[in-house]
């Protein structure tokens, strides 16, 4: 061993950092995760039967993948090798596998750890398929990317997926209490700074333990406070990528929230993805079909305010713009919702696909020639304005087709008197038919 570390330079008392230093010896050690590694957890059950399946680890960073699949390999007695599908290629992965199959042969079983798997394009990852369906290796592969969107479907049917957790409070705090025991001293920070140096980690063990490491060097002579911690340590940005699923998750959360009238919860929402960096016209435009979609005429103005929010962002950019998304998330989520609209153009472009080229009565078709005015195009047509109550009651469906009814407005705002005088005409049109 000491031969390895002088040829990479260092000696083995070289430092190395405090997440390192930390790592779980034991799968028991592992926080956060009990689902999977508790008595029951299906992880702990395979470890202890010491008979592995193959597997995809998902997760957030820092919540123990890579720690998880060290400690599974030593408890069940597999040989334990590692590759990340950042620096490897075709050749490392062949030469993974011929190893792996060297030592299949003196009986002992392999277990592949994939740092970031998801990295690996679809023909590297059809790769692995012969080698897990032989027992050649036991693949456990690690993604902080959702596997349905990054994975083969081929791959992912030979694998279990399960999901790991990002940390809860009570997690980091254990990790906290560790990292002053190895110190054997606390950490320097008052009560209040202490949460929010939690708050910082969100959720990443990993991050944490650096964050504490920094924290102990600096040597304080007294507690920080936590705006002295916020000059100490830099926040970083919120998990938020623009073109992965967590993109997808927050823009479904804000529409959702908006559809179940909730404008706390779609402030909430909106604000986690203008923090993460999201395009403030990428959140315009969902808005507008919010507004069409789930308000339509139960409160028409709704989507004459989504295009004005819009164009004030556009004139006013960030960050003075984004007041009048938020104004516009508030209105919509509290306004009256109804789909009714939304409902009746599916209805009407499905008896549209079904019909085909049914012509118009001839009553309101255009009539601007002599012949067509011969062949009675127009004859007949009712001039509504001019109509008793304003409403003729005449049929404007094709003769062939029978009258449907598409649109059937909700008693919420607006719809209700729309209601109203729909019910009025439809009792008209029976009664002057």
């Amino acid at each position: 061993m000491a031969d390895l570390f002088e040829a990479a330079g260092l000696t083995p008392q070289a430092p190395s950092p405090m997440a390192d230093r930390l790592r779980p010896a034991a799968l028991s050690e592992v926080v956060g995760q009990d689902h999977l590694l508790g008595p029951q957890g299906p992880i702990r059950r395979m470890a202890e039967a010491r008979r592995l399946a193959s597997m995809i680890l998902w997760g957030p960073p820092g919540t123990g993948k890579t720690t998880i699949a060290r400690l599974l390999a030593k408890e069940a007695g597999y040989e334990f090798q590692q590759l990340s599908a950042v620096f490897s290629g075709v050749a490392d992965l062949k030469k993974a596998f011929e190893q792996a199959r060297v030592r299949r042969l003196a009986g002992q079983s392999t277990l592949l750890f994939v740092d970031e798997i998801h990295r690996f394009n679809r023909a590297q990852q059809d790769g692995f398929l012969p080698f897990v369906e032989e027992g050649i290796v036991t693949l456990v592969g690690a993604t902080t990317e959702n596997p349905s969107f990054e994975l083969n479907g081929a791959l992912l049917s030979r694998c279990q997926v399960f999901v790991l957790k990002r940390l809860d409070d009570e997690a980091l705090e254990s990790l906290l209490d560790k990292a002053e025991a190895f110190e054997g001293r606390p950490l320097p920070l008052e009560p209040e700074a202490r949460q929010a140096l939690t708050a910082l980690a969100d959720g990443d063990g990993r991050y944490l333990l650096t964050l504490s490491e920094t924290l102990f060097n600096i040597g304080s002579a007294r507690p920080l406070s936590t705006k002295e911690l916020g000059q100490v340590l830099q926040k970083r940005s919120p998990a938020y990528d623009k073109d992965r699923e967590e993109h997808y998750n927050l823009i479904s959360a804000l529409h959702k929230s908006i559809r179940g009238s909730d404008p706390d919860a779609a402030l909430y929402w909106l604000a986690r993805m203008l923090t993460g960096g999201e395009d403030p016209l990428f959140v315009a435009r969902r808005l507008i079909r919010a507004a069409a979609e789930d308000i339509g005429e139960a409160d028409p103005m709704s989507l004459v305010l989504a295009n004005a929010a819009k164009d004030t962002y556009d004139f006013l950019g960030s960050p003075e713009g984004e007041i009048a998304l938020a104004q516009l998330v508030i209105h919509l989520a509290s306004a009256p919702k109804s789909n009714a609209v939304y409902k009746a153009y599916g209805a009407a472009m499905k008896a549209a696909k079904e019909t085909g080229s049914l012509m118009p009565p001839a009553h309101i078709r255009n009539a601007p020639t002599k012949l067509m005015k011969d062949l009675g195009y127009g004859k007949g047509y009712a001039y509504d304005p001019d109509a008793p109550e304003g409403f003729s009651g005449q049929n404007y469906f094709p003769e062939e087709m029978d009258r449907q009814t598409f649109y059937v407005p909700t008693a919420h705002g607006s719809e209700a008197r729309i209601k109203e005088r729909l019910d009025r005409w439809a009792a008209l049109r029976k009664e002057r038919s």
